[in-house]
């Protein structure tokens, strides 16, 4: 992958597509990626890839898409953490070789793509994203949908990054600074950015801030889903400048506010 910071920040939604197939060359660089995409929590995720046109997939927010990835995962503890993680992994792979995604999670006909998904008892699919050369015009629609959610725009770090306590900001080390901005553009339901993360005794605390209507026993918890993105761009992060990261769950006694949750701890190797 090309410069990551780039690929992170140069990232956008794709909601209008060129209309085209993919390439023999890309769909198969697609199609060995997605083989084995691990996450800190060793959770399978099974990616697949959906003819848009076999199955009848459309969504009413998309123009030109000719082919779906989705992913399933076992119903479990930190599923959609995981989930999240991974999928992103594949969304900025597939970005870093031109290709456009959006991450769709309600505005599709979620039985038809369950159906071609072969979505068994005890999975779940959260969530499913295009894939495609983006149009050289964005619709209107897509237009007025990014406006509306502000996509080009991010909470302040003061707002998402705190030490010792929470609320405390943090003033990150030199090193850290381009993870912690990593961190800030990853994307989310709406643009919530619902992860926090609040740093103690050389620890990285992952929380969860949550806001209602995001959690339903379809598409599990979908703002632990963008934790799990966030996480993603921080350990991707980490790895860009050589270092190990320790993934770990433990109680780290910080007073957090009632919407709030505990997700994960990072200690860097």
């Amino acid at each position: 992958m090309k410069n990551l910071m780039e690929v992170i920040k140069g990232r956008r939604s794709v909601r209008t597509f060129d209309g085209n197939t993919l390439s023999d060359e890309h769909r198969k660089a697609i199609e060995d990626y997605m083989k084995d995409i691990p996450n800190p929590f060793d959770i399978p995720v099974e990616f697949l890839l959906m003819d848009a046109k076999e199955h009848g997939l459309v969504s009413p927010v998309l123009s030109g898409e000719r082919l779906y990835v989705t992913a399933k995962v076992e119903k479990k503890p930190y599923a959609d953490v995981a989930f999240g993680f991974s999928f992103e992994k594949l969304v900025l792979y597939a970005w870093s070789l031109g290709i456009g995604t959006v991450w769709i999670g309600g505005t599709m006909k979620r039985e038809l793509f369950e159906k071609a998904a072969g979505l068994k008892s005890g999975e779940m699919m959260p969530c499913v994203s295009p894939l495609g050369y983006p149009a050289e015009k964005r619709s209107f629609k897509e237009s007025m949908m990014r406006k509306g959610i502000g996509a080009d725009s991010r909470i302040s770090q003061d707002k998402l990054f705190f030490e010792g306590e929470w609320g405390h900001a943090l003033d990150p080390a030199d090193d850290m600074a381009e993870i912690f901005e990593m961190v800030q553009w990853a994307p989310s339901a709406v643009n919530k950015q619902p992860w926090r993360i609040v740093y103690r005794d050389g620890v990285y605390h992952f929380y969860e801030k949550k806001d209602k209507g995001y959690n339903n026993d379809v598409t599990g918890d979908l703002q632990k889903i963008d934790v799990g993105i966030a996480l993603c761009h921080f350990i991707m992060g980490l790895e860009n400048q050589g270092k190990k990261a320790e993934v770990k769950i433990q109680d780290p006694r910080i007073q957090i506010p009632a919407d709030a949750e505990y997700i994960v701890s990072v200690t860097i190797a």
